[in-house]
C-alpha cells in the first residue's frame, strides 16, 4: 500500500475507532465485537509506527502517554472552580429559593436540578477543539496539570466540535461502582488497603504517576459546566447540557428543569430510594439557576456561587445484631473475617454480611458476636461495621477469636510479626487453590472468559483440574459431561482458554499470583526481562536495580521462582504453549544515562513529551521541579523560575542545540 493510501487508510481508522468508543463508552452501545475493534486498533497501531510523522495528539493511541517524572505541574484556573454551598433539608432550600429571588427583584426563573456526583471536579481545556490540558480543581483557583492521566478517560473526547480557541469543559471524574468493586477486590488480592468509596479510588487513580495505571482504573467522566471561554455563545444550563452532549461528552441525563422551588424539592425526593439502584455513587443533588444572564447578575461570594447550592443526601445508617462471625480464605492464604448479620434493610438493599477486615480492625472496634451495631455502606457501596452500641451489651456477647487452625484444610494458620494479616500456609489447601485459579483467570489476569468462580468449582470438584496448568488440558468431551455445558459453551470456552495463551508475560506474571507483583510490577518485570526464563535467573540486586521495584517485590520474586514446585508450574505452563515473553525495553542509545532532566520553556524542535520520551529512551530520569539532585536543565525560550533556580545552584544549564546534539551522542 502507497502512503497516499497508507494515510487515507489511517484517517479513516481514527475516525471509525473514535466513533466506536463513543458508542461503547459514552453511549454503552458497543456496535462491533471486542476482537473487532482490538483488530481495526491494531492495524492502526501498525500504520503510526511505520510512519511516526503522522502520530497527532487527538489519535485514539495516544490515550495513555508515559509515566510523568517528579510531580504534577501547577496550573491557574481562568475562572476561578467555586465549591457548592450545603443545604441538608426543604426549610433550607427554600431559604435559598427566597434569596434567590429577592435579589433578582422577584422575576420569574427556573432552575436545573442535577445529580452530585461523588467524584472530583476537573477542567479540560480545548483549544481549536483538540483537548490540551486536563487540571484538578485544586484550591479553586490553582490546580494539578494531570493531563495525561486524564487523556486516559474514554467518555472525554480528544476532539470536540467547536473551533473556539479556548474554551473549558467542566465536570466529574467518577469510578463506576462496577470499576470500584473489581478494584479493591484487586487489591485485596494484591494485599493493599482497599479504597473507603469510589471518590478516593478515583482521586487516587488521577494522582497516579503512571498513566497506564489510571487507564486500567476505567474512570468515566460527566461533563455539566463551562468555564473560561472565548467567542462561546450559550445562554442558558439546560442549553449547555444539550451542547455538551452535542459535543459527544457523557451528560447526566438525569436532570430537570424546574419552575418553582417545591418542584425542586419534589423531584429532589423522588431521588431518595432510586439513587441506590445508579452504577456511580452519588451524594445529593445539586440546583441551578438555569439563565446564565440571572446567574452573571446572582454573582458570587469569595468561595461560592449565589445561583447554586447542592442538597446532600443525609448518610444511611441501620441498627442490626452480629449473629457471627465468619472466616473466608482469600489466594495468597489470608483469613479474612465478615461479620453475619440479622438481615435489614439499608441503602435499597438487604444487608446480610459486613467486613471486618482483620483481627486487629474487631479489637479497634470492640466489636463482639451478639453485639447490636451500627452499620452502613461506605461510600454507600460496601457494608461497614461503624461502632458496636455498647449500652445494650447484656453480657451474653463473645469476643473474636481468630481460628488457630485453616478453616478449609485444618493445617496451621500464622501471623507474622508487623503484619495484620493471619494466613494459611498450606500451599495445596483447597480454598487457595480455587482462589489461585479464580485469580488466573481473571479479566487482568489471562482473560478467560466464561471461566468464572462457580465453573472453576465445577471443575475442581469433577477433579479435571487441580492447578491452573490443568487449565490448558481441558478437553470438549470432558466439558460436555458437566451441568450447564453444551457443545456450544465447551466451544466457547475452549477458544478461551487458547486465546489465553498470548496475552504475553506482564498478564501472565500478575496471573501466577506472586506476592506483592500486581498488574503493574508485572508489566514492569517484563519490560525490563523480555522472558520468564531471564527473570527466574535474577537475584533479588538484579531486581531492586529497577527504579519500580522495591526490595519487598524482589525478594518475593526471588523465593517464588525459588520454589520448584513454581519452576515447574511456569514450565507446565510454556509446554502448553502459553506464551512468558515481551518486547523488553530498548535504549536508543546511552546519552543521559544517570541524568536527572528538568525541561523548561517552549521547545522549538519537539513537544514536551517527546523530549521526555528522548531523555528516557536513552537511559535518563524526567522530573518536573529543579532540585539539589537535578543533573541537567535544557533550556527552550522563556524558560522562567526553574532557570533561575537551576543558576542558583549551579546546575548544568543547556540549550535546545545542546540538548539535539546530546541525544546522539555515544
Amino acid at each position: 500500500m502507497d502512503d497516499v493510501k497508507q494515510k487515507a487508510r489511517l484517517l479513516e481508522l481514527r475516525h471509525i475507532i473514535d466513533e466506536l468508543s463513543y458508542q461503547y463508552y459514552t453511549l454503552d452501545k458497543p456496535t462491533v465485537t471486542d476482537y473487532e475493534y482490538d483488530m481495526m486498533y491494531r492495524e492502526l497501531e501498525t500504520i503510526e509506527k511505520a510512519h511516526p510523522e503522522w502520530v497527532t495528539p487527538d489519535s485514539p493511541t495516544q490515550r495513555v502517554g508515559s509515566k510523568i517524572s517528579g510531580g504534577f505541574e501547577k496550573y491557574t484556573h481562568d475562572q476561578p472552580m467555586l465549591s457548592l454551598g450545603d443545604v441538608f433539608n426543604d426549610a433550607e432550600l427554600m431559604e435559598f429559593d427566597q434569596r434567590v429571588r429577592n435579589d433578582l427583584g422577584g422575576e420569574a426563573l427556573e432552575y436545573v436540578v442535577e445529580l452530585k456526583i461523588d467524584g472530583l471536579a476537573v477542567n479540560l481545556i480545548y483549544e481549536y477543539g483538540q483537548f490540551v490540558r486536563g487540571v484538578t480543581r485544586g484550591d479553586g483557583r490553582v490546580g494539578e496539570d494531570i493531563t495525561n492521566n486524564v487523556r486516559t478517560i474514554r467518555t472525554i473526547p480528544l476532539r470536540i466540535d467547536n473551533d473556539s480557541p479556548h474554551i473549558e469543559i467542566r465536570g466529574e471524574v467518577y469510578m463506576p461502582i462496577e470499576s470500584f468493586a473489581q478494584l479493591n477486590a484487586q487489591r485485596r488480592d494484591d494485599e493493599l488497603e482497599p479504597f473507603a468509596n469510589p471518590r478516593n479510588a478515583a482521586a487516587g487513580s488521577l494522582r497516579q504517576l503512571d498513566p497506564r495505571i489510571t487507564a486500567q482504573r476505567k474512570l468515566a467522566f460527566f461533563a455539566y459546566a463551562l468555564g473560561g471561554n472565548v467567542g462561546v455563545e450559550i445562554h442558558s444550563q439546560e442549553e449547555l447540557l444539550a451542547d455538551l452532549k452535542a459535543f459527544r461528552f457523557q451528560v447526566n441525563p438525569e436532570y430537570c428543569k424546574c419552575k418553582t422551588m417545591e418542584e425542586v424539592i419534589a423531584y429532589i425526593h423522588s431521588w431518595d430510594e432510586k439513587r441506590d439502584t445508579l452504577p456511580y455513587a452519588t451524594d445529593g443533588m445539586v440546583v441551578k439557576v438555569n439563565s446564565f444572564s440571572q446567574q452573571e447578575r446572582l454573582g458570587n461570594t469569595v468561595k461560592i456561587p449565589r445561583w447554586a447550592i447542592a442538597y446532600k443526601f443525609p448518610p444511611e445508617q441501620a441498627k442490626t445484631k452480629v449473629l457471627g462471625i465468619s472466616v473466608s480464605l482469600g489466594r495468597t492464604g489470608v483469613l479474612t473475617p465478615a461479620a453475619d448479620l440479622q438481615p435489614v434493610h439499608l441503602a435499597g438493599t438487604t444487608v446480610k454480611r459486613a467486613t471486618l477486615h482483620n483481627e486487629d480492625y474487631i479489637k479497634e472496634k470492640d466489636i463482639r458476636i451478639g453485639d447490636t451495631v451500627i452499620i452502613q455502606k461506605a461510600g454507600e457501596i460496601i457494608p461497614e461495621v461503624v461502632r458496636a452500641v455498647v449500652s445494650e451489651r447484656d453480657g451474653s456477647e463473645r469476643e473474636f477469636v481468630m481460628p488457630s487452625t485453616c478453616p478449609s484444610c485444618g493445617g496451621p494458620v500464622v501471623r507474622k510479626e508487623g503484619e495484620a494479616a493471619t494466613r494459611c500456609i498450606n500451599p495445596d489447601c483447597p480454598a487457595v487453590v480455587g482462589e489461585k485459579i479464580a485469580h488466573f483467570v481473571s479479566r487482568n489476569a489471562m482473560n478467560i472468559d466464561g471461566l468464572g468462580d462457580a465453573i472453576v468449582q465445577q471443575l475442581l470438584q469433577n477433579h479435571l483440574i487441580h492447578d491452573v496448568s490443568d487449565i490448558y488440558t481441558l478437553k470438549k468431551e470432558d466439558l460436555v459431561e458437566l451441568e450447564g455445558f453444551g457443545e456450544k459453551s465447551a466451544d466457547n470456552l475452549l477458544k478461551a482458554i487458547e486465546a489465553s495463551k498470548s496475552v504475553g508475560l506482564a498478564r501472565v506474571l500478575f496471573a501466577l499470583g506472586i506476592r506483592f507483583v500486581g498488574a503493574k510490577a508485572g508489566r514492569i518485570l517484563a519490560e525490563c526481562f523480555g522472558s520468564v526464563e531471564a527473570l527466574m535467573a535474577a537475584s533479588a540486586d538484579d531486581l531492586t536495580a529497577i527504579d519500580e521495584i522495591g526490595p519487598r517485590i524482589a525478594e518475593s520474586v526471588v523465593a517464588y521462582f525459588g520454589d520448584e514446585k513454581n519452576r515447574s508450574l511456569v514450565g507446565k505452563l510454556a509446554s502448553y504453549g502459553v506464551d512468558m515473553t515481551a518486547e523488553k525495553r530498548q535504549l536508543i542509545n546511552t546519552s543521559f544515562d544517570g541524568e536527572i532532566v528538568v525541561l523548561t520553556g517552549k521547545l522549538q524542535t519537539m513537544t514536551r513529551k517527546e523530549a521526555e520520551q528522548a531523555v528516557e529512551s536513552r537511559g535518563g530520569k524526567c522530573t518536573s521541579s529543579v532540585t539539589k539532585k537535578t543533573t541537567l536543565v535544557v533550556i527552550g525560550a522563556d524558560p522562567g523560575s526553574k532557570y533561575e533556580k537551576a543558576r542558583q545552584l549551579g546546575t548544568h544549564i543547556i540549550t535546545e542545540e545542546e540538548f539535539q546534539d546530546w541525544l546522539f551522542r555515544e
